[in-house]
């Protein structure tokens, strides 16, 4: 379990005031993996609106930035059959991001899709939907897939190689951002005396010709009061990075020492030079669970039962022969790893996002973990699928927030409750008030945009020949 980083003072003097970083928040809908103690007779639906609505709500209460709803395209499967252990049946992302809209009034909605299998200008135009619907409090998540599998879905097998994933994200967002701008800020007249409601010469044709993507159109919808929606993407590989220091206003990643948080964040931001782009352009927040405690044993003890209600036997064992690439009939859940090395070119799971690269490395590291440690195959996965994990009083927890937000591995953390839909509760009512005293967190929303609350700055209108124009708004 992640406590407070090693050797790290969290009684360190805080930097009261306006100078102080802020730290911004969002809140993920848990649910996409094993994250969900969905277990607990406390847990509720994946399903109805209510559940969507209490942590939107919550979240909204504790002056967070954005709600982060994730999807997945096909259920995934573990010996072809359906991987039940995961939290399955989720609605679409837009309706319900649209639903949320007329019960929140400040809160940015993100959503997760995914730009391998969607068209671009549908995206566009669904995405400019929510952005006006919500009043400027659209984020989309750009993620990729080389997924044959979830291909399947769709109508032309959606299947890239993975080299060519980035390149068709990038020829997409280009596009879509295309459509999202070519409206120039005083399109729009609506002037009954002169007859005229659009100003047809204001809104410029976009015409992508790329490799990936080939349209011709204008956009539907004039800009949104933030511009247009935030894009959010993920990805941690270097296409994945520098794709983010190109087109990204905020990058969902995942690290899990204050070290690497740095480092991840300097490299990134790094990048955004070449891009004409200044640090402050690009947030970076990590994912992260978090368990919180009356006392550090109370909450130490209580991260140990939440994850082994995450993590249950049947979840371990299917875990580890989705790295060994086949079934493992009889493999013991409380007992070693097989001594056999995992087939690199075979798979038993299919639909789920798969980190490793070399399966043979990562299987005698984590013998020589089991030998170190002494933990079987369960107590094992437990300690390697954890997320960055923030585990002790709330006292605790709001300082070592803080604190990664003040040693720059990150501009804020999207939150990952482990319990549907009341697991964001506790951290608004115990946390938030104490980082609100430490004048790392607002008191009020000062904007009703996210770009206001993430502090960036809103994109420039397009010309009427679809180029953009010089600066950026503020």
């Amino acid at each position: 379990m992640s406590t407070t980083p090693s050797g790290t003072d969290l009684t360190a003097p805080r930097r009261e005031g306006r100078h102080r970083k802020p730290v911004h928040l969002g809140a993920h809908f848990p649910g996409v993996n094993s994250t969900t103690v969905w277990r607990d007779p406390r847990a509720g639906s994946q399903t109805d609106f209510s559940s969507f609505a209490h942590m939107a709500r919550t979240a909204e209460r504790g002056l967070m930035d954005f709600f982060f709803l994730a999807e997945g395209l096909r259920l995934r499967e573990h010996r072809g059959r359906i991987v039940d252990l995961d939290v399955v049946g989720r609605p679409d992302t837009l309706p319900v991001l649209n639903a949320l809209a007329a019960v929140t009034t400040h809160l940015g909605l993100a959503g997760t899709l995914n730009t391998t299998f969607n068209e671009p200008f549908e995206l566009a135009r669904q995405l400019a939907t929510l952005d006006h619907l919500s009043g400027g409090r659209a984020a989309w998540n750009v993620v990729t897939s080389s997924d044959a599998f979830t291909g399947e879905n769709f109508r032309r097998g959606g299947y890239l190689a993975h080299e060519d994933r980035y390149a068709r994200a990038r020829e997409v967002v280009t596009a879509v951002r295309g459509w999202w701008d070519s409206w120039a800020d005083d399109a729009l007249v609506a002037d009954p005396a002169a007859g005229t409601f659009v100003r047809g010469d204001r809104v410029s044709e976009v015409t992508p010709r790329g490799e990936h993507v080939r349209a011709r159109a204008r956009g539907l919808l004039p800009r949104s009061p933030q511009g247009h929606p935030v894009l959010f993407q993920a990805g941690d590989s270097p296409q994945g990075r520098e794709t983010a220091a190109a087109l990204a206003d905020a990058v969902f990643t995942v690290h899990g020492t204050l070290e690497a948080g740095q480092a991840f964040t300097a490299d990134v931001k790094g990048r955004l030079a070449a891009h004409g782009r200044r640090p402050e352009d690009l947030k970076v927040l990590p994912g992260a669970t978090f368990v919180l405690g009356d006392t550090p044993a109370d909450a130490l003890e209580r991260a140990r039962e939440t994850r082994f209600l995450q993590v249950g036997p049947e979840q371990a064992v299917a875990h580890v022969e989705a790295l060994w690439g086949r079934e493992l009939p009889g493999l013991d859940p409380d007992g070693p790893l097989p001594a056999s090395d995992p087939d690199p070119a075979a798979t038993v799971t299919r639909g789920r996002v798969q980190h490793t690269t070399d399966p043979v490395a990562t299987a005698r590291r984590w013998r020589q973990l089991q030998a170190e440690h002494g933990w079987s195959v369960r107590e094992l996965v437990v300690e390697v699928t954890q997320r960055q994990q923030f585990v002790g009083t709330p006292e605790q927890v709001a300082a070592e927030v803080d604190l990664y937000v003040q040693a720059d591995a990150c501009d804020g953390f999207i939150l990952i409750p482990s319990l549907t839909p009341t697991g964001l509760d506790e951290f608004v009512d115990r946390v938030v008030p104490l980082l609100q005293e430490r004048g790392a967190h607002r008191t009020a929303y000062e904007g009703p945009t996210l770009r206001h609350h993430l502090g960036l700055p809103v994109p420039a209108a397009r010309t009427v020949d679809g180029e953009a124009a010089d600066g950026e708004q503020r």
